[in-house]
């Protein structure tokens, strides 16, 4: 089966109530997700690759983390300076941030 999108960039925004484990969310998931669906349609982009939120992805400590599919790198400690970077080098010219890869 063909995939739709070239690229799938899934951005954790899960929320957990105050006093518990950290979360994505609260260190602005949405606004990554916002930044990251804007410089997508700023470089034309849209039409091959998609970037949306998702829930927790486990990597909470090392939050706000992104995913990038169909290579499955996982980013840790995005910030919204960290979207252009990323969008350049790893959705346009196929080199993984090793600055911000996470490593299991």
């Amino acid at each position: 089966m063909d995939q739709k999108y070239e690229k799938h960039i899934f951005i954790c925004t899960n929320q957990r109530p105050a006093g518990t484990r950290v979360s994505c969310g609260e260190a602005h998931g949405l606004a990554l997700v916002a930044a990251f669906k804007k410089a997508i349609l700023h470089n034309g982009l849209n039409v091959e690759m998609r970037a949306q939120r998702t829930g927790c992805m486990e990597t909470c400590e090392l939050g706000p983390s992104i995913v990038v599919y169909p290579e499955g790198v996982f980013y840790g400690h995005v910030q919204l300076s960290d979207v252009d970077e990323i969008v350049s080098e790893h959705l346009v010219n196929n080199c993984v941030v090793e600055r911000l890869k996470l490593t299991f």
